[in-house]
């Protein structure tokens, strides 16, 4: 029912407006999912089932938020404190939402391409934003889509201050990194790299490799939640919280 839903709404309606009306929208079909087996850790909701994606993700019916948002949202909210100053690159609608309810924080958000919610567009690769700026730099799944991704990484070192904080996350395979930069047209990447706009697959291994050719100090965390938990999160997930020291 939600997939017709989702493109009943979208046929029906001007994009601008779903975006800016979106929390109303969902609202509308939050009463079908209500009860009490889950609850969102973003938007607290409390829900009989998420919704099921063909990716097999577990969307929450009242926010729109992913396992990976989730997840986020629950390790950021108790590092936030007054006068943090955070930086966050293409953010989910919902987080972007809850950053700027948080009062007393100093958060900007960016995209480079124009397709999420953001204070600016700026490019990883060189952000033009003054050294030893940012307490929390929050960079989830952006760095398979650069090109340069050690001239990113080596940005963010620049950007953060020292004592600082980046949670990164992208997706990962066993092994070793997989990059071709050969492969350019979005079929090839499609089929290589399983998106049409990324140019790699990092291991877990490779990505905490160029971390800390970069500078930071990487500690990889995981997370082993059973199936099926309260918060819909997802089992095996890995994010690396890297340190400016």
């Amino acid at each position: 029912m939600y997939k017709q839903l989702k493109a009943l709404t979208k046929f029906l309606l001007p994009k601008d407006f779903m975006v800016r009306n979106e929390q109303w929208i969902r609202a509308l079909s939050y009463p079908l999912y209500k009860g009490n087996q889950y609850q969102c850790t973003v938007c607290n909701a409390k829900l009989s089932r998420y919704i099921s994606l063909p990716t097999g993700d577990s969307l929450c019916p009242r926010c729109g938020s992913l396992p990976r948002t989730r997840r986020l949202w629950k390790l950021v909210e108790p590092m936030l404190s007054e006068g943090l100053k955070v930086l966050h690159f293409s953010p989910s609608r919902v987080l972007f939402r809850k950053f700027k309810a948080k009062k007393g924080l100093e958060y900007l958000s960016t995209d480079f391409e124009d397709e999420f919610l953001a204070d600016q567009k700026l490019d990883i690769r060189q952000t033009g934003l003054a050294a030893d700026h940012f307490d929390l730099i929050i960079c989830y799944h952006v760095l398979e889509h650069i090109d340069e991704d050690q001239l990113a990484m080596r940005e963010l070192y620049r950007i953060l201050k020292p004592g600082g904080h980046a949670l990164i996350q992208t997706p990962f395979k066993a092994g070793t990194i997989y990059e071709d930069p050969s492969i350019q047209s979005p079929e090839a990447r499609l089929e290589h790299f399983g998106q049409a706009d990324h140019v790699r697959v990092y291991s877990v291994a490779g990505l905490q490799e160029r971390l800390e050719g970069a500078g930071f100090e990487v500690e990889v965390l995981e997370f082993e939640d059973s199936p099926g938990n309260r918060s819909g999160l997802k089992a095996g997930e890995r994010v690396l919280k890297v340190q400016k020291v």
